[in-house]
């Protein structure tokens, strides 16, 4: 007997190479159909759900992992209503980075209609990727699908940015203990340099 999961996957035509896959959870039918036609203008392939649990149950996450095969579920970036009956879009957002091992890195954005900054600052630090608020915009599509297609480079630069900061403080430390191991060439430091020849003078005859 198939499971949710495998029914609304089983429902899903291929995904091209390349497309990016969005699970969109909403419980307003309105709202779905405004975020997917925003996800469809953008390009994205779109897969939309009433509800936490049916969000759940597409991803696996429902308790049934023996009978569905993580592997063929592919997404890109889910988002989710904060507000919705039975589990809140916090309590998805939890659910996923807590536990599940699989889904952990993919970017989860909360949407609400209430500018309400305590939920803001508890799904930023639970771990999604942006908080929007609704009604959801062109712009912030594209702005979230943008972002998805440059990860890879924007952490490459990242690494490439901390190691160059970690030779420039090690070329500034080269310097320093260059300084540090000729004392008495004090007419060559630059930090000395700036002293006056009486105050240079005085310090040499202490040395």
């Amino acid at each position: 007997m198939d499971t949710a999961g495998d029914v609304l996957r089983q429902s899903l035509p291929a995904m091209d190479a390349g497309e990016l896959h969005v699970l969109a959870v909403d419980d307003s039918h309105v709202d779905r159909k405004v975020i997917e036609r925003l996800l469809r203008i953008s390009s994205c392939k779109v897969t939309v759900v009433d509800s936490g649990t049916r969000a759940l149950q597409y991803l696996g996450l429902d308790g049934e992992k023996s009978s569905i095969g993580l592997d063929s579920v592919k997404v890109n970036l889910i988002m989710t209503d904060y507000s919705m009956p039975g589990m809140t879009g916090y309590e998805l957002l939890k659910k996923i980075k807590q536990e599940s091992s699989v889904f952990r890195e993919i970017p989860v954005v909360v949407m609400s209609s209430e500018n309400i900054l305590t939920r803001i600052d508890s799904c930023l630090e639970e771990g999604a990727e942006d908080f929007l608020l609704k009604p959801v915009k062109l712009s912030d599509v594209k702005r979230l699908t943008d972002f998805i297609m440059r990860g890879g480079e924007k952490k490459v630069e990242q690494r490439c940015q901390k190691r160059s900061r970690s030779d420039d403080c090690s070329s500034s430390l080269s310097t320093a203990f260059s300084l540090v191991s000729h004392p008495c060439d004090l007419s060559s430091s630059p930090v000395l340099s700036t002293l006056s020849p009486s105050a240079m003078s005085s310090k040499k005859s202490r040395l």
